[in-house]
């Protein structure tokens, strides 16, 4: 039985209600319904609970301001969101909408299709168009919502509505940062991502809510890039989903299901590692257009973009309300982001060098090797052929070490710190810390895996230390 059929069956015995809004458009898209958005003449409140008592789940109100509330199906997660009709009709409901597309509704018990704006044949026409200028007055964050629909329905909008978007887009950022977030988010999980980024950056969306990736027009990169920064980081971009989807061609079957199944462990913010990593691909490269410089030679740098981007990365975050786990993650990736690269002249790698790299980048170990391969397969500029075999290469042989350290937790040493400070007869301080950290080290390149050879590896060390 389907969630519709269950609200429907939950409230078969009330009236004044219908279906509205997104439910009806994906409906008759034929997608699968996963939500159900209601509209009633009834108390929201009294709606909700006798959902949430069917449907074995919580309820809340949803917004104070509108008294929505939300019923939430325990067993699959679907929500069915239920709000007060606006107006005296529901016809009057549906022109307070924002697009014509989710200006329709049905009777909850099944009827004829509500379209007193055309939805339905915009939805033939795979068209977005605006319910006039006064849709975006309404609720500023309905600019937003534009892009997000195009990039998740493959629509575009009619030429009006792109002008009034357009007028309205500075306007989006009075909608409060989580709202913003929230459409965000969706557009970057969306499978016309790139569509939608690009919708947003040129009806002036970006540069109202993401101003440090708008920011990366026009900055001119070096001979080893064909693009600017903004080109090249929606490159990267479109280079990670690529990489999703080919992940065994890239790093062979045993590792790609390994790293599948990383990238599928819930994150923060509703997002997933992988999905989380398609923010990384657009913030990495912030901090660039604050770091550019000109060499004597002519040669154009970005020294330090990498740790100016991690603060740039962090402040974005708490402006837009992420959480702290997920501004960790995003902040990680752009702090680290080029470190595999400087390795690639340094192969074969000795085994310090590999934990030093996975202990440096850790806890993003993982996610960063896969976006370095991104940002290395979106850098097409002089001698990119040779370059970029020799990164994926090297990046195929950090992937498995990565994998391996983020399964294991990262190596141990092989000695306890409490009996290291009884052998050694030192106090529990900074320098057990420094011995501690090198055997750890020692522990992951073989050289003192065992207790004895640990304590005698801390000994030579410590004499070494000492005057």
């Amino acid at each position: 039985m389907s969630v519709l059929e269950r609200v429907r069956g939950a409230l078969r015995d009330r009236g004044g209600m219908w279906v509205v809004g997104g439910t009806v458009r994906d409906a008759e898209l034929g997608r699968e319904l996963r939500d159900i958005d209601l509209a009633t003449r009834d108390d929201p409140e009294a709606v909700a609970r006798s959902l949430a008592e069917a449907l074995s789940g919580p309820v809340f109100p949803l917004s104070e301001a509108f008294g929505a509330w939300r019923a939430v199906e325990r067993e699959s997660g679907s929500v069915c969101d239920v709000s007060p009709l606006q107006g005296d009709s529901i016809e009057a409901d549906l022109s307070r909408r924002d697009f014509t597309v989710n200006a329709m509704a049905r009777p909850l018990a099944g009827g004829k299709l509500v379209d007193p704006h055309g939805g339905r044949a915009d939805l033939e026409a795979r068209l977005l168009r605006v319910l006039g200028p006064t849709a975006y007055e309404d609720d500023p964050l309905r600019a937003l919502r534009l892009p997000r629909l195009a990039a998740e329905l493959g629509f575009a909008p009619d030429p009006d509505t792109e002008r009034l978007t357009r007028e309205a887009a500075a306007g989006v950022s009075e909608a409060s940062p989580e709202r913003v977030f929230a459409e965000l988010r969706r557009i970057v999980l969306a499978e016309g991502v790139l569509e939608g980024v690009a919708m947003a950056d040129r009806l002036g969306l970006l540069e109202a809510v993401l101003p440090e990736l708008a920011g990366l027009h026009g900055v001119e990169q070096s001979q080893y890039h064909h693009l600017d920064v903004y080109g090249h980081t929606i490159e990267v971009l479109a280079r990670q989903l690529e990489l999703e989807g080919r992940l065994p061609e890239t790093f062979g079957e045993e590792l790609a299901a390994r790293l599948q199944a990383v990238l599928d462990e819930p994150l923060a913010d509703e997002l997933t590692r992988g999905q989380a990593l398609r923010l990384g691909a657009l913030v990495h490269d912030v901090g660039k257009p604050a770091t550019r410089g000109v060499r004597p030679d002519g040669r154009i740098t970005f020294i330090g973009h990498d740790s100016v981007g991690e603060g740039m990365v962090r402040s974005l975050c708490r402006r837009l309300r992420m959480s702290e786990k997920l501004s960790r993650f995003l902040a990680g990736l752009t702090r680290h982001h080029l470190v595999l690269g400087f390795l690639v002249h340094a192969r074969p790698l000795p085994r310090e060098m590999v934990y030093r790299y996975l202990d440096g980048t850790a806890p993003v170990e993982v996610e960063v090797t896969l976006l370095s391969c991104a940002d290395r397969l979106a850098t097409r500029g002089k001698n990119a052929e040779p370059a970029i075999a020799a990164h994926l290469e090297l990046g195929r042989e950090l992937m498995r070490e990565a994998l391996d350290w983020r399964a294991s937790g990262g190596p141990k040493p092989a000695v306890r710190g409490d009996e290291l400070a009884r052998e050694l007869q030192i106090e529990p301080g900074p320098e057990l810390g420094q011995l501690l950290e090198q055997l750890r080290e020692a522990a992951f390149t073989g050289t003192a895996t065992t207790r004895e050879a640990a304590l005698d590896f801390a000994r030579r060390l410590r004499d070494h230390r000492e005057p």
